[in-house]
C-alpha cells in the first residue's frame, strides 16, 4: 500500500513537471540562426539564444521601441549581425553574440520602405556574412521596384558599403571558397502567396565571380528559395512536393540530383538558416534542427521567462485605436470598435460604454440594427470566426447567430427590418441569417474575389452586389430573398461598384468607370483616360419613369369647346342707338355690346 501511494505520488510530480514544461514552451519564434552549440532567435520584436538542444533562452536585446529580427552567426561564432530599428530607420547592426552592446553598420535616408511589416519586406535585411568581417545585407535604397533589391556589403570596420555586381538579388549564400553565390533574383517571401506557380516564382542562381556568369541552378515552376551552400551541396525550401507545401530539399552540384530531406504537411518551413552543422527554421511558430550528418529533424523546447510587460492587462487608452465605427439609428450613440473590444459613446452626454470587455477573444466590425436595439459584430470566442450580436446596452448576454465557420468573415450589414444580417467572407460568398431563426441563406459566390459591395433594399425583400466576374469587369446583380431569383442589373463591359437602392425603393444607384475622355500628353501622342467614375442608377421597375427622361417646352392647344366664342344677343333696329357720338358712347347698352365685341375678337360690325 506504501509502495503504491510512492508511485502515484511520483507519478503525480512527473505529471505536474510535464505540464509546467508544455505550459512554458515558446511559440512564435522567428528568424533562427544556428552556430556550435547556440541557436540565436526573434521573439516579439527581441532578440534570444538558446542551446542548440533546446531548453531556457537568453535575451540579448530589449529596446521597446525596437523591433530587432534576422539575427547571423559570423563563420567564427563571434558576432551577431541583425536588423533593427534603434534610430528610426531599419538598419544593420552588429553585435557580441553572448551580448553586448549593437553597433550600427549601415546608414540609409529615410524612406518608406521601412515599415517591419512591409510585405516585399523591410529594408536592409541581413542575408548571411561573406567572411568574419563582412556583412550581406539586402538594400531596397537604389530600386523604385519593391520586388528588387541590392545585395551589399557592409564591413565591421565601417566605409562606404558595396554593392554586388549583380542587378538584384534576395536570400544568398556563398560557396566555401567564397568565389561563387547561390542566390533568389526575386524577393518575396513577405508576401503570403503559397502554392505560387506564376512567373514571379524564385529560382535559384548561380554567380561566378571571376568570370562574371550567371547560371540557373533550379528550373521548376515551384517556388525555390533560401539557397544554403555547404560542401558540394546546397540546401533550399522548395514547394515541388506532392503536397506542395514548403519542405527542405538538397541539390547535389556534382551530381545534380534533387532530393526531398523534410516532409511536413501542415505548416511551411520558413526563413531556414545554414551553421556549422545543423539548419534551423521555423515551422508552426516552433523552432527545428535539421543535422546536416544524420539529416534527422527536432523541435527545439524554448522556454522563454520574462516580465512580458507588453503582454500584461491593465488600463489602456483605445482612443487612438478605433478600428470601426456606426452610428446609432437615432444619431445618440455611436459604436466603436478598439483592441478587439466593442464601445458605445454618446454624441454629447453619457458614459463610454465596452458592451463586449472580452480580454482574450477579439470582436470587430460592430454594426447597429435599424430598431436600435442590438449591436452585431464578428467574434472568434467559440474559436473560430462567427457572427453575434448582444443588447446595445451591454445588458444580458451575447447571443451567436453563425456556428461551423469555415473562413474570415467581414462587413456584416443589417436588412432594414432588423430580421436579418448580411456578411461577405474569405471564400468570396455572400450570405444572411435569419435572426430568429439562424438559418444561413447562401446569396452568391464569385469565381474571382471577395464579394465586398452589397446592399439591402428598404423593404429587406432585396440584396445589391457587386459580383467580381473572371476575365471581365464586376457585374451589379440583384437577389430576391423571399424568390431566391437571381437578376442582373448591368452587363459587365464597364467596371462598376458601390450599389445603393433609393429610399423609396424605386432606383438603384451605383458607381461606374464607362466616362470616355481622353487626353493627349505634350511630349508623347498618346492618350489616357482619367476620371472615369460617375453616379448612375437604373429603375427597378418597367412603370417607374427615369428622372432624366427628355424633356421640351411645347404649346398646349385648346379643346374645340373651350375654343368657340360665346354667341352675343342680336341688336334689333329699334335697339339702335341714336343721336350724337358722345351720346352714343355713353349708352350702356352700346358700351356693352362693344366690350363683348373686344372679348371675343369679332369684328362684326352689325
Amino acid at each position: 500500500m506504501r509502495r503504491t501511494a510512492w508511485l502515484l505520488l511520483a507519478w503525480w510530480g512527473w505529471m505536474a513537471s510535464t505540464f509546467h514544461v508544455n505550459a512554458a514552451e515558446a511559440r512564435l519564434l522567428r528568424f533562427p540562426a544556428i552556430h556550435g552549440d547556440q541557436v540565436a532567435f526573434g521573439y516579439a520584436g527581441d532578440l534570444y539564444t538558446v542551446p542548440a538542444s533546446g531548453g531556457l533562452a537568453r535575451r540579448l536585446t530589449s529596446d521597446p521601441d525596437s523591433y530587432e529580427m534576422f539575427p547571423r552567426f559570423s563563420p567564427d561564432g563571434r558576432h551577431l549581425a541583425f536588423t533593427a530599428q534603434y534610430d528610426g530607420n531599419t538598419e544593420v547592426y552588429v553585435m557580441p553574440s553572448q551580448g553586448g552592446e549593437p553597433r550600427r553598420l549601415t546608414y540609409t535616408a529615410t524612406l518608406d520602405r521601412d515599415d517591419v511589416s512591409d510585405r516585399m519586406g523591410p529594408n536592409n535585411i541581413v542575408m548571411t556574412w561573406r567572411d568574419n568581417e563582412t556583412v550581406v545585407y539586402r538594400s531596397r535604397r537604389n530600386q523604385w521596384n519593391p520586388f528588387k533589391g541590392e545585395l551589399t556589403l557592409a564591413r565591421l570596420s565601417g566605409g562606404v558599403p558595396e554593392i554586388l555586381p549583380l542587378p538584384r538579388g534576395g536570400w544568398c549564400s556563398f560557396s566555401p571558397d567564397g568565389k561563387q553565390l547561390a542566390y533568389n533574383r526575386i524577393f518575396r517571401e513577405f508576401r503570403t502567396w503559397k502554392r505560387y506557380r506564376g512567373g514571379q516564382a524564385d529560382e535559384i542562381w548561380l554567380y561566378d565571380f571571376a568570370t562574371k556568369e550567371t547560371t540557373r541552378l533550379t528550373e521548376n515552376p515551384a517556388q525555390e528559395i533560401f539557397p544554403m551552400w555547404k560542401g558540394d551541396r546546397i540546401y533550399f525550401v522548395s514547394e515541388r512536393d506532392e503536397n506542395r507545401q514548403a519542405n527542405l530539399f538538397v541539390l547535389d552540384i556534382k551530381t545534380k540530383e534533387t532530393r526531398q530531406i523534410t516532409r511536413f504537411t501542415e505548416f511551411a518551413v520558413k526563413f531556414p538558416s545554414l551553421g556549422d552543422s545543423a539548419i534551423v527554421f521555423e515551422n508552426g511558430g516552433y523552432v527545428h534542427r535539421l543535422d546536416l550528418a544524420t539529416e534527422q529533424v527536432a523541435r527545439l523546447s524554448i522556454e522563454i521567462r520574462e516580465d512580458f510587460a507588453i503582454g500584461r492587462g491593465g488600463l489602456k487608452d483605445v482612443s487612438k485605436d478605433v478600428t470601426s465605427g456606426a452610428v446609432s439609428p437615432d444619431g445618440s450613440r455611436a459604436v466603436m470598435g478598439a483592441r478587439g473590444d466593442v464601445f458605445t459613446v454618446p454624441a454629447k452626454k453619457g458614459p463610454t460604454r465596452n458592451i463586449t470587455g472580452t480580454p482574450g477573444i477579439h470582436e470587430r466590425d460592430s454594426v447597429w440594427s435599424p430598431d436600435g436595439r442590438w449591436i452585431a459584430y464578428v467574434s472568434d470566442a467559440s474559436g473560430e470566426d462567427e457572427i453575434w450580436m448582444r443588447p446595445q446596452d451591454g445588458i444580458g448576454e451575447a447571443v451567436q447567430l453563425t456556428t461551423r465557420s469555415d473562413t474570415y468573415k467581414y462587413d456584416p450589414a443589417w436588412s432594414p427590418d432588423s430580421r436579418k444580417l448580411a456578411w461577405g467572407d474569405k471564400k468570396n460568398r455572400l450570405q444572411f441569417v435569419d435572426i430568429e431563426t439562424k438559418a444561413v441563406t447562401p446569396v452568391a459566390q464569385s469565381d474571382a474575389f471577395e464579394i465586398r459591395d452589397f446592399d439591402w433594399a428598404p423593404d429587406s425583400r432585396w440584396i445589391a452586389y457587386a459580383k467580381p466576374e473572371v476575365r471581365r469587369f464586376s457585374s451589379i446583380h440583384l437577389f430576391g430573398i423571399e424568390s431566391g431569383n437571381t437578376v442582373k442589373a448591368t452587363d459587365g463591359w464597364f467596371d462598376v461598384g458601390g450599389p445603393s437602392f433609393s429610399s423609396d425603393g424605386k432606383y438603384l444607384f451605383f458607381i461606374s468607370e464607362r466616362s470616355f475622355n481622353p487626353t493627349y500628353g505634350s511630349t508623347e501622342f498618346n492618350h489616357i483616360y482619367s476620371d472615369m467614375e460617375r453616379i448612375y442608377l437604373v429603375a427597378l421597375a418597367k412603370a417607374t419613369p427615369s428622372p432624366f427622361a427628355p424633356k421640351s417646352d411645347e404649346v398646349k392647344i385648346k379643346d374645340e369647346k373651350e375654343a368657340k366664342p360665346e354667341k352675343l344677343p342680336d341688336i334689333k333696329a329699334d335697339d339702335r342707338p341714336v343721336g350724337t357720338l358722345s351720346s352714343l358712347l355713353n349708352d350702356p347698352q352700346f358700351r356693352k355690346v362693344v366690350a363683348e365685341l373686344a372679348k371675343t375678337g369679332s369684328t362684326s360690325t352689325s
